[in-house]
């Protein structure tokens, strides 16, 4: 029945424009909720992507939350995005983040993911009108970060994943369906921070999280089921130059999606797919390098700028980015600027808008 499988059709929509795969692609692999993977704060875009890291802020939820062990104090940071810009699709994006730290017990984060897919006019096989309904999708995610040794942080975090792409039973014929699907992920990531003697000195970093650990999400039913965005992420951070009033950061991360779709369209389990998914070689990675200049004592003005890169086979998203940053005080606003290589490219001119709200000596 056309109804039964439009939520799988608009999934397979939504996973394309989000993720950006090219029609070319030949080794494109979609999941649910690919919503999980976008960018969320405007610092990072500005950066090509790469903060697994840096991760020294409240977003350290979704980038790394080993992060966190690493820091002390409190701090709220919202981010607001049109969606799609390139298509006028009238999609927006948010993201909210907060961190606190507990003397004794480590840094705890919050952070919520909302993306409004706009309203859909829904039809069944006989073109009869069924209604106009809301669709989005949203994320919950609770994370822990703690320092085990003064170099080596861990942390994890949880998430529930809510997607609603159809409104709840529509029946047409005999057959009832939904495309509203619920779920549980997790993350577990590490952070190192060693220190060398000489130029090295507390300069550099290390970052791996895998997130989105979790079981299918099921719309229809357990046959239709599809994995979700198990990804890899791993990184490094130096801080090429540092004085008084000049701070230069260089980042890059190496991406890689934990899931196998097989030949008959099958999907391997989550831990399977951890293995399998190898398979598909180095090309299978995308990549992102960035770089941080701040000016002022304290930082007072920032500059970002970055490129990101994914292989022709899997998707071929090419796109520069920029970024800047204002702090006074507690207060600071970042926006980031995307311009895609390729012509007509959903993305090319997403514009993120950030404001936060940071407490250094707060904690208890």
């Amino acid at each position: 029945m056309q109804l039964l499988k439009a939520p799988k059709k608009i999934l397979l929509v939504v996973a394309s424009l989000l993720l950006f795969n090219s029609a070319h692609a030949q080794n494109t692999i979609t999941t649910a909720v690919p919503f999980l993977l976008i960018s969320p704060d405007s610092r990072a875009n500005g950066m090509g992507e790469a903060n697994v890291a840096i991760a020294d802020n409240a977003s350290a939820i979704y980038w790394n939350p080993a992060g966190l062990g690493f820091q002390k104090g409190a701090d709220v940071n919202f981010t607001h995005a049109d969606w799609l810009p390139a298509f006028n699709a009238d999609l927006f994006y948010d993201y909210l983040s907060a961190k606190y730290y507990m003397r004794g017990y480590g840094t705890f984060g919050l952070g919520i993911t909302y993306l409004d897919l706009g309203e859909v006019n829904y039809r069944d096989e006989d073109n009869r009108d069924l209604g106009i309904f809301k669709s989005y999708e949203f994320a919950l995610t609770g994370a822990y970060g703690v320092r085990i040794h003064p170099y080596l942080s861990v942390g994890a975090s949880i998430r529930y994943i809510y997607s609603a792409l159809t409104q709840k039973n529509i029946t047409v014929g005999s057959e009832e369906g939904s495309g509203v699907g619920s779920t549980i992920s997790f993350d577990l990531a590490t952070m190192w921070r060693p220190v060398f003697a000489g130029y090295l000195a507390d300069r550099l970093s290390f970052g791996l999280n895998i997130s989105n650990i979790g079981p299918k999400m099921t719309y229809i039913d357990e046959a239709q089921a599809d994995p979700l965005p198990t990804n890899l992420k791993v990184g490094f951070a130096l801080r090429a130059y540092d004085d008084d009033y000049n701070k230069l950061t260089i980042a890059a991360d190496f991406n890689k999606l934990l899931v196998t779709r097989n030949d008959d369209n099958t999907t391997d389990g989550v831990f399977e797919a951890m293995f399998s998914s190898w398979s598909n070689g180095l090309e299978s990675f995308t990549f992102g390098v960035g770089a941080e200049y701040w000016y002022g004592h304290p930082a007072l003005f920032a500059l970002r700028t970055g490129y990101f890169y994914e292989d022709p086979n899997y998707g071929g998203r090419k796109y520069l980015t920029f970024g800047a940053g204002v702090r006074y005080s507690s207060f600071g606003v970042d926006f980031s600027y995307l311009s895609a290589i390729e012509e007509n490219h959903p993305l090319d001119g997403t514009v993120r808008f950030s404001v936060l709200l940071n407490f250094p000596k707060a904690g208890i």
